[in-house]
């Protein structure tokens, strides 16, 4: 095949529209009762919108509801962190905030992995101490603040592939607050893939502008001036371009495309979350490949609440899936709208890149836009309003 063939398959592999239509693939295969591993148990559909809309107005009685991802995490023990840290951001221009946002927040993502049930971290300011992916973000939170990555000690708050190349384990050891009494699993793991970060930044320019996973910002092609909500009353005709979510997750998955696994390829370019399914469908080189690009996708969720309090305008935030992981799934599960064909579904252990597992997940994509629009109904939200 040609290096067009390539690139196309390889562009459509990486869009929200792909991931959908090839999970609605696989879904009405299972509607079908043509699938290996699940059945699907529609009438179960009304209990879990029900549970969703209880949960949610339980915790949130006004519907403020803050938006996916993982700044979440930043608001542990009741403390709004982040606008402590847009109060430290205040003193740069609006551009270079969005890029210290940026910076923060896929730091964030890729190290805020499981933390197992023993390692914690304190929290000097408050006193918390707390552990899991809470306890990652702010220890991560306050390695960026201190500068921890970060080529330049005049400018602490940014991130810069230099430094994140040459990461210091034992700085960052320091920062995790990580001891023989409190061992944080996967540590070793984590600084590699920081330093892969950093190699993965230096290896695309064009999209991590200036050396920095920041300069994203800049590689999304909006021109500055019209990019922010337009609050100048003297340009009351100026159109107001926005970035779109689609946009945001393809340029991350090209930049970081090499720290990921290899597993599926297409010529010499990793895919990352994609797999291979029986009932995929598709045609030329992407036939039978499942992308889900969870972690990817979570990350571009991440980045929207900071890009907006930098003030820029997005758009097709609805346009990303629901996030195909084992909370989500194993929600259906437990509900019965997915219901495994055979005991050893649920009794053995399967690699992530089985057909039981990429059906599980795939089914779990489509299922959750059902949840979601019965929800939004309930709710009386669109989906612009409730992603």
């Amino acid at each position: 095949m040609s290096v067009v063939d390539d690139g196309a398959a390889i562009a459509y592999l990486r869009s929200p529209a792909a991931i959908r239509t090839r999970c609605e693939q696989i879904f009405t295969a299972g509607l079908a009762s043509k699938l290996a591993h699940f059945t699907i148990e529609l009438a179960a559909l009304p209990r879990i919108v029900d549970r969703v809309v209880a949960v949610t107005r339980a915790t949130y009685p006004t519907l403020a509801i803050p938006p996916f991802g993982c700044t979440n995490h930043l608001r542990a023990g009741g403390i709004d962190r982040m606008a402590t840290f847009v109060t430290r951001l205040a003193a740069l221009a609006n551009d270079d905030q969005a890029r210290a946002w940026i910076d923060l927040v896929v730091l964030v993502s890729l190290l805020g992995a499981t933390a197992g049930d023993t390692w914690r971290y304190r929290e000097a300011a408050s006193g918390l101490v707390i552990g899991r992916s809470e306890g990652l973000a702010l220890a991560v939170l306050h390695a960026f603040e201190a500068g921890v990555f970060s080529a330049d000690p005049a400018q602490p708050l940014r991130a810069d592939a230099d430094a994140l190349r040459t990461l210091d384990r034992a700085r960052l050891a320091d920062a995790f607050q990580v001891t023989p009494d409190n061992p944080l699993p996967g540590f070793d793991g984590r600084c590699e893939l920081v330093r892969a970060l950093g190699a993965a930044v230096t290896a695309a320019p064009h999209i991590f502008q200036g050396g920095r996973p920041g300069g994203l910002l800049d590689a999304l092609g909006v021109p500055e001036e019209t990019t922010r909500r337009d609050t100048d009353a003297t340009w009351p005709h100026r159109l107001i371009p926005a970035i779109e979510a689609p946009a945001i997750m393809h340029a991350l998955l090209e930049g970081l495309a090499p720290i990921w696994p290899r597993r599926l390829a297409i010529g010499s370019t990793n895919l990352g979350d994609v797999w291979k399914h029986s009932a995929a469908g598709g045609i030329g080189l992407a036939a039978g490949h499942v992308p889900l690009h969870g972690l990817t996708q979570s990350l571009a969720y991440s980045l929207l609440e900071p890009l907006e309090r930098a003030g820029y305008t997005l758009a097709r935030t609805d346009a990303l899936t629901g996030i195909p992981d084992h909370r989500n799934g194993g929600l259906l599960v437990d509900l019965g709208l997915l219901v495994p064909r055979y005991l050893e579904v649920r009794e053995i252990t399967h690699l992530p890149g089985d057909e039981v597992v990429v059906e599980w997940r795939a089914l779990t994509v489509a299922a959750l836009d059902r949840v979601a629009d019965g929800v939004r109904v309930a709710l009386g939200k669109r989906a612009t309003e409730l992603p």
